[in-house]
């Protein structure tokens, strides 16, 4: 199954912003207050990106970022 959706913006990452578990969260600490959603966290884990399914941001790692153990 395939929801995908045009991000509303692509935010890049590095490891040291993911989760110990490969996850980051959104809405991020940087997203204005006004436009907020329910916390949910992003898995990093599994090709190196995921998208939001509140508000379609789209987390990437940046070339090179390697998360956990996962090479």
């Amino acid at each position: 199954m395939s929801t995908t959706q045009t991000p509303a913006a692509i935010v890049e990452v590095t490891a040291k912003d993911c989760n110990d578990n490969g996850t980051v969260f959104c809405p991020n600490p940087k997203m204005a207050l006004w436009s907020t959603h329910p916390k949910v966290f992003i898995d990093l884990t599994h090709g190196g990106q995921g998208q939001c399914p509140y508000c379609g941001t789209a987390y990437k790692l940046k070339a090179g970022e390697v998360v956990g153990n996962h090479h």
